[in-house]
Formats: structure tokens, C-alpha cells, sequence
């Protein structure tokens, strides 16, 4: 991708920052959704999305054909770059997932009988989203609906486990952890896994619940982020950096360089590693994609929260 400023790509196209309702699926709260603009998307094809303020934007390999949405937050690009998962926050207070198909601009909330439930990601396949969801047990769990809108599940709904920040490690199975744990679902629900977060990367690090981990496509590295120790000046809150685990040889190597504060991750399934983060004094955040050697490129030079369709 070619390094660009967003205030100056040649064609970016602007989306109305209004919102429109509908009802949600119980049918007695009001949802928003997000507006999508009206110009024809036929025949672009989208590599990334990522938030930009108060909104999403999904631009194309060469940066220069974009689609913004105001009112949306958690922008998940489908695989195929076709669609686009992201969370819509009401005035009170409920968060829900819709899902935009970018080439008919159609746009529909996931038939899911709940009102919290959010940070969509695809499967490789691009046939299944995978979300957080708090239960009717006041309990933080992962929830699974096919890409055509059926088959709502949550996984493991029965424990008095908390889980956060899904992720998959194949079409059949998902990651998510519990600041302690990382726990591995089938696609069915069942816990099959479960590895002391400590063991696997050591105990120089912090994790929260916004930390995600990814293995790579041939299951041998895991790939995350998390709190470290840096003493950074200017930065309120622990440090976080991008890492790479080697499974077999236990060695864990920083992706993104030091002094940079890198929250948030998101690694395709042919391995390529996108991630945000601020330089001080850590106000503007750039968006970098990197490969497991550590080779970074800047590609948006103001944005957060970036996702990748395959190539």
C-alpha cells in the first residue's frame, strides 16, 4: 500500500454524519445505524478499514478509492473486502453489530437477541463473524452468527467464565482469553484448550481485555499484543507494543518499535500484521502493516483500529 495523508487523497468520499433508525431486533428499543454514502461503489475493491475519529473508513489497496460511515466504531473489513462489520452505539446505550455490503450499499443489524454485543471479526472463510456478546448471566462471552445472518450461537454459554476479544485460529476454532487465560473454542461452543497466558509469553507483560492474539496460518507463532514495562514519558497508562511468540523455541520478538504505543492489532490469515499506534507526545495515531520479520510500512498516516481483507 502507498503511504498517504487522508486530508489529501485524491478521492475520498465523504459520508453524512447523520443517523437513521430503525427498530432492533426485540422490536421496543430504537437502533441507529450507520449512514453509508450515496456514490456507487461498482467495481472498487476494498483492502482496509479502519476508524478515523468519529468514523470508519474502508479504502482500497492504492488508498485511492474510499467509503466512510459516521456513527460507527469496530470496523471489520470481510475477507473478500465486500463487506463491512462494524458497531453502532445508541443513545442508551446499547451496542450492535451491522453489517454493510459495500458494492449494493444494503446495511443489516446480525439477528442476535441482545442489546451489548460487538468488536466483530470474520473468519478466514468470510462464512462466519465472531463477537463479544454479554449474556443473560451478566457474563462476557464469544458470539458466533454465519455471514448470511443465521445460526446465532455463544460459545461455552454455560461457564462462569468471562472471555474477551475473539479471535480465529481456523474456520473450526476461535481464541479468546480472560486476562489470565487463553482459551481455545470450537466452532460448536466447546472448550477444547486452555493455556496459562503467563506460560506462553512470560510474565514481563500486562494484558486487558482489549489484548487480542492471532496465530499464524501455519499454527506456529502467536502474535499479539500487551501492556510491557517501557518507561515512556508523556504516556498515561502502561505501553503496548505489538509481539510475536515462536511457539517452538518460546522466543518473543517486538514488531512495533520502541516508543511507540501500540494498542490495538489485527493479523490476516496469509500473516499479514496491521496495528495503530502513537509516537510522542501520542496524539496522532498512524496505521502500520508489518510481516512476522518485522518489516513495518506506514500506510495511513491518521487513523486507529486497523482490519485487512486478504490479498
Amino acid at each position: 500500500m502507498t503511504k498517504f495523508n487522508i486530508l489529501l487523497a485524491t478521492l475520498f468520499i465523504s459520508c453524512l454524519a447523520l443517523l437513521s433508525a430503525c427498530k432492533s431486533n426485540g422490536g421496543s428499543e430504537e437502533q441507529s445505524k450507520a449512514m453509508l454514502d450515496t456514490v456507487s461503489l461498482s467495481g472498487k475493491n476494498f483492502a482496509l478499514a479502519y476508524q478515523d475519529g468519529s468514523k470508519i473508513v474502508a479504502t482500497s489497496i492504492d488508498t485511492m478509492k474510499q467509503i466512510s460511515f459516521g456513527g460507527a466504531t469496530d470496523p471489520a473489513i470481510s475477507p473478500d473486502g465486500n463487506k463491512l462489520a462494524y458497531t453502532v452505539n445508541d443513545t442508551a446505550g446499547h451496542r450492535t453489530i451491522w453489517v454493510a455490503d459495500m458494492e449494493n450499499k444494503s446495511q443489516l443489524q446480525l439477528k442476535v437477541n441482545n442489546d451489548n454485543y460487538y468488536q466483530a471479526v470474520w473468519s478466514a472463510s468470510g462464512n462466519e463473524i465472531a463477537f463479544n456478546i454479554f449474556n443473560d448471566k451478566k457474563l462476557w462471552k464469544v458470539g458466533v452468527i454465519k455471514a448470511d445472518n443465521s445460526g446465532f450461537v455463544i460459545l461455552d454459554n454455560a461457564s462462569k467464565i468471562n472471555v474477551y476479544s475473539p479471535t480465529w485460529k481456523s474456520d473450526k476454532e476461535l481464541l479468546a482469553q480472560d486476562l489470565l487465560n487463553l482459551y481455545t473454542f470450537d466452532i460448536s461452543g466447546k472448550l477444547i484448550d486452555t493455556k496459562s497466558i503467563a506460560s506462553l509469553i512470560g510474565s514481563d507483560f500486562s494484558i486487558a481485555s482489549s489484548n487480542r492474539f492471532f496465530y499464524t496460518k501455519d499454527g506456529a507463532k502467536l502474535i499479539f499484543n500487551a501492556g510491557n514495562k517501557d518507561v515512556v514519558n508523556g504516556l498515561t497508562g502502561p505501553s503496548e507494543a505489538v509481539y510475536v511468540l515462536d511457539l517452538s523455541s518460546k522466543k518473543v520478538e517486538r514488531i512495533s518499535p520502541k516508543g511507540l504505543n501500540a494498542p490495538y492489532v489485527f493479523v490476516t490469515a496469509d500473516d499479514r500484521i496491521f496495528f495503530s499506534g502513537a509516537e510522542k507526545p501520542f496524539t496522532n495515531s498512524k496505521i502500520y502493516v508489518s510481516d512476522l520479520s518485522g518489516n513495518i510500512k506506514t500506510i495511513v498516516d491518521k487513523g486507529t483500529n486497523p482490519t485487512g481483507a486478504l490479498k
